[in-house]
């Protein structure tokens, strides 16, 4: 049989999968990725990691801006997948498209599904104070990410990890679970379990202003936050109408009253224990260890934080 496929995807946790696609034996016919985009101060268009790693593999690419419409329908149904694989590339699925390939649309999605639906699992898990998270392999239908699901595995986690440092391992559990599940899939060798729909949550995107720090949570709330929002966007806090993201932190037993610097390391009070912070970065300027930052900024023990 032939396993003549399409890849979907954008950012870098796409990549695992895309590499291990390659080297499974997959034909990939073609790969679609989120076109390059400004970023950072000099505001230069950056190529997405998959278009990146796509260059590398010499594999076909075709990076639209729209993915709804005639153009693409036409190619995608002339090449002929017999599935498409998607991975993080941030569009939804026009509806039509859906039942082109054989075997249809299969996702990798970061989470135990019905658990966490959305764009933003992994931050919303961590916040969440979840003890486990994993990898769901679903087949795509029109209601976001309610198919239903081919394959799972599960990792534990604790309250040290971070969003950057799941991604990394989640990306990697990803890769293999996708390659179970379509071997299953190109064998017939598969079943699948329709979601308990009642169960479902919803990771919706993290806003700005839901990222702001509340002093009057607890330090194990507010560690979640830091954690689930590093590397993006960043939990933050206001001092002297400046904002400051803290990207590490550590719970200390030190008490006093919300918002209240309680010593010369900066740590500060929160409803339950304190917050000592370990990497902060000034607004405007690049990240700092808290022994750098507290070289060149003054902030005085009992001084409050908004």
């Amino acid at each position: 049989m032939s396993k003549k496929i399409v890849f979907m995807g954008t950012p870098e946790f796409a990549v695992p999968s895309l590499k291990e696609l390659k080297n499974s034996g997959y034909e990939i016919l073609t790969v679609y990725s989120q076109p390059a985009s400004k970023a950072n101060r000099g505001q230069k268009l950056t190529k997405s990691e998959v278009e990146i790693t796509s260059e590398k593999l010499s594999l076909n690419l075709r990076t639209p801006l729209l993915l709804d419409n005639d153009q693409e329908y036409n190619f995608l149904k002339s090449i002929k997948p017999e599935m498409v694989v998607v991975v993080a590339y941030g569009k939804i699925i026009p509806k039509r498209f859906l039942n082109l390939p054989k075997f249809g649309f299969i996702n990798v999605h970061a989470s135990l599904l019905p658990k966490w639906r959305g764009a933003a699992p992994m931050q919303r898990s961590i916040m969440n104070l979840d003890h486990e998270t994993g990898i769901t392999i679903m087949k795509i239908v029109e209601e976001l990410d309610a198919g239903p699901i081919i394959h799972q595995d599960k990792i534990k986690i604790n309250e040290n990890v971070d969003t950057q440092s799941l991604s990394k391992l989640l990306s990697q559990l990803g890769a293999k679970s996708l390659i179970k599940a379509m071997n299953k899939i190109f064998n017939g060798d598969i079943s699948f379990q329709e979601q308990n729909h009642k169960e479902a949550t919803y990771a919706k995107k993290i806003s700005k202003e839901e990222a702001k720090i509340n002093w009057n949570n607890s330090a194990k709330t507010i560690l979640a936050k830091i954690n689930g929002l590093n590397p993006n966007p960043g939990a933050w806090f206001k001092y002297k109408n400046q904002r400051y993201k803290v990207w590490k932190a550590n719970i200390t037993n030190t008490s006093g009253s919300p918002g209240t610097i309680v010593d010369k390391m900066l740590t500060i009070a929160c409803k339950e224990q304190s917050i000592q912070i370990l990497e902060i970065q000034k607004e405007g300027k690049s990240r700092q260890q808290i022994d750098q930052f507290l070289l060149g900024n003054n902030i005085k023990i009992g001084e409050s934080i908004d």
